[in-house]
């Protein structure tokens, strides 16, 4: 009979590939490889995502990563912008390509028939690797060779065909920039890297977030028809029922850890993939946190966990000497919960305002929804 995992059980084991069971002392390639990249797209908030699961972390340290070319920003799973290496880039990139195709179809496609693919690609890949440019000037330019145009749907167009990487200084820790984009070529060189194999991408994504079902790899990835790579990766996997009664499978070696193994409280920032990359969510998200209506299309809030789960909102608001975080629970907490997170804010504090001569920390209640 097939082993059930509880939904607990489900949680630690989710947990424990994504480097939140405890902080790991492990390098920052090796941790963005594992993690197949985290969301990035907004402009420094991931590196929370890092200062979670990692000890030591060094913001700095990622940023210069960013800027020798071993780590980059560019749009993968789901459409969505992600901080992975640059081998990654290369490798996974042409495996998520139709995924990437499907958004901009079903957004900006009718704003392009009859135009022909290949040589919009090829002028748009032209002009940002002419010099890095924003999507707006990249329109703009592009509309002058197709008048009458939207520049809007033209740039989307070549986000879609070519590879763009988002460059330093945007994303770089404590520094900001424009939005500039250059193909994926022209930042990492003509390599030639062959793509990954999909077999090798669901492997990779068990080992991150698994035990997993299919449409909890179709969910993360947006690559469908997923079932039959699983397929033929049986053999080479376990499998275990959930509390759903699905399917789960994941690597014979992979942590599962027991499910009472305790969980530390964390702070997680908008976007942070644990809370993204599976169908049925429940192993992490709570009633409590549906109840809360956030809006679907963001902006997202940013996570407290409590024993594993979604338990509240955090923020923090500074000045030049202060700095004041807001936990806004989703129902009671217990105090040793909240004496928890008070010792996990002191070291929060020290990561995001290390100037900050003051220091508070505040409980408040969710501020009511229409």
């Amino acid at each position: 009979m097939t082993e059930l995992l509880t939904r607990r059980a489900l949680n630690r084991a989710t947990l424990a590939r994504q480097m939140l069971l405890r902080r790991h002392d492990v390098p920052l390639l090796d941790s963005v490889e594992h993690l197949v990249g985290l969301q990035a797209q907004t402009p420094q908030s991931w590196y929370h995502g890092l200062w979670s699961r990692l000890t030591g972390f060094q913001p700095e340290r990622l940023g210069e990563l960013l800027t020798s070319r071993q780590v980059v920003r560019v749009a993968l799973m789901r459409s969505t912008i992600h901080l992975v290496t640059a081998a990654d880039c290369l490798a996974i990139r042409p495996l998520v390509q139709l995924v990437i195709e499907r958004s901009m179809s079903s957004n900006f496609g009718r704003n392009l028939v009859g135009l022909d693919r290949d040589e919009l690609a090829a002028a748009g890949k032209k002009l940002v690797d002419e010099q890095p440019r924003t999507f707006s000037e990249l329109g703009k330019l592009l509309a002058e060779q197709w008048p009458g145009r939207d520049p809007a749907s033209l740039a989307q167009a070549v986000r879609t065909w070519v590879a763009l990487i988002q460059v330093p200084p945007r994303g770089v820790w404590g520094k900001s920039g424009r939005a500039l984009h250059t193909s994926a070529e022209a930042w990492l060189g003509d390599t030639e890297t062959p793509p990954m194999a999909v077999d090798e991408l669901v492997m990779r994504y068990l080992a991150a977030f698994g035990p997993a079902t299919v449409m909890d790899a179709q969910t993360w990835s947006g690559l469908t028809r997923l079932a039959e790579v699983f397929e033929r990766l049986r053999p080479r996997l376990r499998t275990f029922r959930g509390e759903s009664d699905r399917e789960l499978f994941d690597l014979p070696d992979a942590p599962r850890p027991d499910p009472e193994t305790p969980a530390p409280v964390r702070f997680l920032y908008d976007f942070d993939n644990l809370l993204l990359s599976h169908a049925d969510r429940s192993r992490v998200i709570t009633d409590e946190y549906r109840a809360q209506q956030f809006p679907p299309d963001g902006p997202m809030p940013q996570i407290v966990l409590v024993d594993g789960v979604t338990a509240g909102t955090w923020k923090i608001n500074r000045s030049r000497t202060s700095a004041t975080l807001t936990v806004r629970p989703f129902s009671r907490l217990a105090q040793s919960a909240m004496v928890e997170l008070a010792e996990e804010a002191e070291a929060l504090f020290e990561f995001a305002a290390p100037g900050a001569t003051t220091r508070d920390i505040q409980f408040r209640p969710q501020p009511s929804r229409g």
